[in-house]
């Protein structure tokens, strides 16, 4: 493969990235969550108590499947084929959320197209994630992984951006019906379009393993065996076993922040839709400036001190902004914790690079996710159940520090492999 058509794949790569963000920031995040919690549930407390539920059913199913199909798919040889039946998935079930309108009535369909858009994002993720041992040498791994998270975050503020741009002075803000909130429903058609758009250069131009002549129903079987046979022996694996551990705590403390940081801003501090996506533009400029700062940190300090001192600021951070009580405080520190969002998830994903034996990228990847999301449902669900007892938004907000301070704990003591 020539070098320039070499660049060209890792750059489709980091692009899917950009094209996902739309709806982790759109959807997840900013419009569509507070879209939910203010207008289609019958309180913000309820509304975020029920999509904290969603949430915590879509990780159980990921953490689930997601080893298994890991599994299947490196006995299969190619990952594209995965990708991209997720990657559909994902576009149809959130361009289906323009029909949720502002009713009560409609908040069992939304709560239901919100659990398998995030079923079919987070599977996608595994095999997306599972392609950069391969794409790239070990030497790389943290700056495309650093840049591939920087796209992510400036593609989220992009459409985040078009968002605002339609619904409020765009051509279609005219004929936008203002009763049933079709400028907020708008978001959903956009996040679709924007995901399946961008995704495209990846299926085209990065390169994929072959494919194996083994047949589905063999490579299932023996996909399995040796999915059993690695988590058996997975106590042999030290430093594995240790991040992986760590990864799950800190990461359902990122997963919490995610999904509720723009449900607080407009619950606790009263900020109203544009208000709210402003402060996601800023989020977005904040962590991707991050991940693409510490992409060359991470390949000269190490990945596992690049994490260190990310939620070391996330931390301290999130303290301040549990008890700051005014809307320029939240600012100021909100962009500030930004910062350290982007480089802890994307030094993690290096950091699994390095660690993973060749030829079991997407196995390990799925493993990967499995620590991601087993116990990811924790983290919605205590700050679901800290809302609900304490009837603020505030204590669920506490309870993400815990998870960001176990997994400090935990990966301090992990042993990193010669880069």
């Amino acid at each position: 493969m020539s070098g320039e058509r070499r660049r060209l794949g890792i750059f489709s790569w980091c692009l899917y990235d950009w094209a996902n963000s739309a709806f982790s920031t759109v959807i997840v995040t900013f419009v569509f969550a507070t879209y939910f919690t203010q207008a289609v549930a019958p309180d913000p407390i309820t509304g975020t108590i029920f999509w904290a539920r969603a949430l915590s059913l879509a990780a159980l199913v990921v953490a689930v499947l997601s080893p298994a199909l890991g599994a299947i798919a490196d006995k299969c040889g190619r990952r594209k084929p995965w990708l991209l039946c997720c990657t559909l998935a994902c576009v149809v079930a959130t361009s289906l959320m323009w029909f949720v309108e502002p009713t009560t009535d409609d908040m069992m369909p939304a709560l239901i197209l919100v659990f398998l858009a995030s079923v079919a994002f987070s599977l996608a993720m595994v095999f997306y994630d599972a392609m950069l041992p391969t794409l790239v040498s070990s030497q790389w791994r943290g700056r495309v992984s650093g840049w591939g998270w920087g796209l992510g975050y400036f593609g989220g503020l992009v459409c985040l951006l078009l968002v605002l741009l339609l619904a409020r002075g765009g051509a279609l803000s005219s004929v936008l019906d203002a009763g049933s909130m079709q400028q907020h429903r708008l978001a959903a058609i956009v996040a679709g379009l924007w995901f399946a758009i961008f995704s495209v250069p990846l299926f085209l131009l990065t390169p994929d393993r072959p494919a194996t002549e083994m047949s589905f129903v063999r490579a299932a079987t023996d996909g399995l065996k040796t999915l059993w046979g690695t988590l058996q022996a997975a106590r042999r694996h030290a430093a594995i076993l240790r991040f992986l551990i760590a990864h799950l705590f800190y990461t359902n403390g990122l997963t919490t922040l995610f999904a509720f940081g723009a449900i607080y801003a407009a619950g606790t501090f009263g900020m109203d839709f544009g208000e709210v996506l402003r402060f996601g533009i800023a989020l977005n400029i904040s962590a991707g400036c991050g991940a693409l700062a510490f992409a060359w940190i991470d390949d000269r300090i190490g990945s596992k001190r690049t994490i260190l001192i990310a939620l070391s600021g996330l931390i301290l951070l999130g303290g301040i902004l549990v008890v700051v009580q005014s809307k320029q405080f939240l600012w100021t520190f909100g962009v500030m914790l930004g910062i350290f969002v982007g480089p802890a998830q994307a030094a993690g994903r290096s950091l699994m690079a390095r660690l993973t034996p060749r030829d079991r990228e997407t196995e390990m990847f799925g493993l990967y996710a499995l620590a991601g999301k087993a116990t990811v449902f924790l983290g919605p669900l205590v700050f679901s159940l800290a809302t609900d007892l304490f009837d603020s938004q505030r204590a669920g907000m506490a309870t993400i520090l815990i998870f960001f301070i176990l997994g400090f704990v935990v990966l301090r003591g992990l042993h990193e492999p010669e880069r």
